[in-house]
């Protein structure tokens, strides 16, 4: 049945043209399926050498965010749809090359001016009491008035940028002029926000919608990198269900649902990023569009529906299709426990990697997304961001007990190595821990 299915899909769209805007690694898993349904997938985006250029049917040096360049590459293609990739700062061009087309599109600009840049969703949120990290009030003149307000460490972080881009914690005076600088460096609009530096624990909270209905697909807990002081905390991997999740059903979701409607959401998938705290949810960042960390990759095991056909048929169609998310969707993931591991990797040339091959033919890894390859290098700018990451496994298991069992196994056994034999890997999470065992 589900094979008929398939190949009814890829009769559907056989022939039709897919402009994919955004070519990072993470997008390959998109382009892949749209190929799949017999779709001709174009990507575009400003580097040359982007990875999801090379699976896609023709590939374009056009800018993701040159919206005049974009259109008329669209055009001359004569697409018939357009979508986003994983990239957050894509989503304005998205939404205006979908507009100037006359194409589908989820977003809307009312939606976008809220989740562009994070101190207008931030204060959008509170109004719906969905509540922000605490905040000082800095500008670019650094006023001495201001500063003085300031305890210490905070965090500052251009308003439009993601993936731990442009991001600094501050412990002293002395380091926030750096940290201004490198914020605003990384931010298109010049702004930038100073907020609590949160030491607590981190969630994710993943929304599927269809024709307006909202569902809340999975609620997770996250884990971060403490050995790179100063930079962002970047993922070291997810655990699935949250151990807060009917605490945030209590006391978080229904608020953020009414701001959800009331914005105008109707279609696609948003992430919320958010902290927890004695108690209390704090929301800090928003993704309107598919995840580089890639939960539907989860889902789709899980719960058997795929996002990424939802989308890309919305993109083609205006519909996501005949999916009931009421029915096939469920936040306690159906009795099982899953997770993502990252492995994230320091500075240096990889020589070497093992370990990973046994992912190709464990039933529990059911994906395995990876960036870096022996022979590529890790720059120095690269750490306290996304692009330090090796790979990401998925896994899907039964019980926390199995589950755990097999993160302990990855961690043990995936070993990388630069030319001088000097181990590249940072320390995973630790897995008792996070599952409560």
């Amino acid at each position: 049945m589900e094979a008929n299915k398939t190949m009814e899909s890829k009769r559907e769209f056989e022939g039709k043209k897919l402009l994919i805007l955004g070519g990072n690694p993470e997008t390959i898993p998109l382009v892949e399926v749209a190929n799949n349904m017999g779709i001709l997938t174009i990507v575009s985006s400003g580097r040359h050498t982007d990875a999801a250029k090379k699976v896609a049917w023709k590939a374009y040096d056009v800018d993701g965010m040159d919206v005049p360049g974009l259109v008329a590459l669209a055009r001359e293609e004569k697409v018939d749809g357009v979508l986003v990739g994983v990239a957050d700062i894509l989503v304005p061009a998205y939404c205006k090359v979908c507009n100037a087309l006359d194409l589908p599109c989820y977003a809307t600009q009312k939606i976008v001016d809220v989740f562009a840049f994070k101190d207008v969703f931030k204060a959008t949120c509170e109004r719906y009491g969905v509540h922000g990290i605490p905040e000082y009030y800095l500008d670019a003149s650094m006023k001495r008035e201001d500063i003085d307000k300031i305890q210490y460490p905070v965090m500052i972080k251009p308003v439009d940028n993601g993936g731990g881009v442009g991001m600094t914690v501050v412990y002293s005076e002395e380091e926030l002029r750096p940290a201004v600088e490198k914020a605003l460096a990384a931010s298109n609009k010049k702004r930038f926000i100073v907020e609590k530096y949160m030491q607590c624990e981190d969630m994710g909270m993943y929304y599927t919608f269809k024709d307006g209905y909202c569902s809340a697909s999975c609620i997770y807990d996250r884990y971060t990198t403490d050995e790179q002081p100063g930079l962002s905390r970047v993922c070291l991997g997810g655990t699935y269900p949250s151990k807060h999740l009917n605490e945030y059903f209590e006391r978080m979701h229904d608020n953020a649902v009414r701001l959800f409607n009331d914005i105008g959401i109707r279609n696609g998938v948003l992430m919320l990023s958010g902290f927890y705290e004695n108690g209390e949810f704090y929301v800090y960042d928003t993704g309107f569009r598919l995840q580089g960390e890639a939960p539907h990759l989860l889902m789709k095991t899980i719960h058997g529906f795929d996002q990424r056909e939802m989308l890309i048929r919305f993109a083609l169609t205006g519909s996501e299709g005949d999916i009931d998310l009421k029915k096939a969707d469920d936040t306690y993931l159906s009795g099982k426990s899953a997770s993502t591991l990252w492995f994230l990797l320091k500075e240096g040339k990889i020589a070497k990697i093992e370990g990973l091959s046994d992912a190709e033919s464990d039933p529990c890894v059911v994906a395995n997304i990876q960036r870096l390859y022996e022979g590529d290098a890790v720059l120095p700018e690269w750490i306290g961001t996304e692009k330090q990451v090796l790979t990401r496994l998925y896994l899907v298991s039964n019980t926390k007990a199995e589950l755990a069992e097999k993160l302990k196994y990855y961690m043990d056994h995936v070993k990388v190595y630069d030319e001088a034999g000097n181990n590249l890997l940072l320390k995973g999470f630790d897995v008792d821990k996070a599952l409560e065992l």
